[in-house]
């Protein structure tokens, strides 16, 4: 990391978010949202509820160390297995993460569908669930590539299903019900 990147970082731990919002690092830039819509919630809340407990810690607010990058993003869902990161900390490392969600708000798309799914293949988070209520689907991302040979890392399957059509998670070893999801009201 740079100095630059140390002195974004510095600001980026020791920044006072106002409350109704959210911050990420992404990248060395700083990037601050808005708090989500209802449904925006009840759809994590919907995901949440379906992985168990017994097997997985399902966090909310947990931001991910990225090896190698100036970025510490903030998914709206990370899964990561019981007993895989121990103790106290903010950050959980990428390689402890199985699953990441991002539901897609109005002004967050360019984000989730590009620069978040490069950068949660190059963290080789195994399962990138895109979840979009705009446009009433959810596409799942597996099996990250490392870059190579184009140096882009991405995913090498993709799966698009409609809200309503279940969605197979193998790595958590279970089917998703989408059939609770909504879309934004116009």
């Amino acid at each position: 990391m740079t100095a630059v990147d140390d002195r974004t970082t510095a600001i980026y731990e020791s920044l006072e978010v106002p409350e109704g919002y959210k911050a990420e690092l992404i990248r060395g830039e700083i990037v601050m949202m808005a708090g989500p819509d209802r449904v925006h919630n009840w759809i994590v809340e919907s995901i949440l509820d379906q992985i168990p407990r017994t097997d997985w810690h399902r966090a909310q607010t947990q931001d991910i160390a990225i090896p190698e990058q100036a970025s510490e993003p903030q998914p709206d869902l990370v899964v990561y297995e019981r007993g895989s990161v121990e103790g106290p900390g903010r950050l959980i490392p990428s390689a402890a993460v199985t699953m990441v969600v991002e539901v897609v708000s109005k002004t967050s798309g360019h984000r989730d569908y590009q620069e978040k799914r490069q950068l949660y293949a190059e963290g080789s988070i195994p399962v990138y669930l895109i979840v979009d209520p705009i446009e009433g689907v959810c596409l799942l991302l597996t099996e990250p590539s490392d870059g190579m040979p184009s140096g882009v890392s991405d995913y090498r399957s993709a799966r698009t299903t409609k809200f309503g059509e279940p969605i197979a998670v193998d790595a958590l070893g279970l089917t998703l019900d989408t059939s609770e999801f909504q879309t934004y009201s116009s």
